[in-house]
């Protein structure tokens, strides 16, 4: 398996200061900031959004795989994360993930759409990266 890598580069002091996120495959290079991290309305990205976009494909892949599994195919499945960043005592800190997905699968009842559902998300391995988080589930079969 291929060692996956990123970077990150800032330049000035933290309130003023600004940087940029770089993933190895070249997909993602953009700006971020303090504001960015902090406030609302921002144009550039911060470490807990792509911390959730990594984690809604993740999880989206392993429900993926747990339908493939058993052979079904889905038709559609979007997963939304979203990632709390509250301070707690000095330190900022994660406190909370929701995953939010809906999914079209011909063929599967909500019962067993909800045990695949958990299972994916017990098993993503960014959510077993993420243990140490509160993550929530709300999977929705359209």
């Amino acid at each position: 398996m291929p060692t996956r890598t990123a970077e990150a580069e800032w330049k000035g002091n933290l309130a003023e200061g600004n940087g940029t996120l770089k993933v190895g495959s070249g997909a993602f290079d953009g700006p971020y900031s303090f504001k960015s991290r902090f406030e609302e309305g921002q144009s550039a990205t911060n470490p807990e959004e792509l911390l959730g976009a990594a984690h809604a494909g993740c999880f989206t892949m392993a429900l993926t795989a747990q339908l493939s599994r058993e052979r079904i195919v889905p038709t559609r499945i979007h997963t939304e994360a979203k990632v709390r960043l509250e301070k707690v005592g000095e330190a900022f800190t994660i406190t909370r993930i929701d995953l939010e997905t809906e999914a079209e699968v011909p063929g599967v009842d909500d019962a067993a759409f909800q045990k695949f559902a958990n299972d994916a998300k017990q098993n993503c391995p960014l959510s077993k990266a993420l243990a140490a988080t509160e993550i929530h589930l709300t999977a929705k079969l359209l």
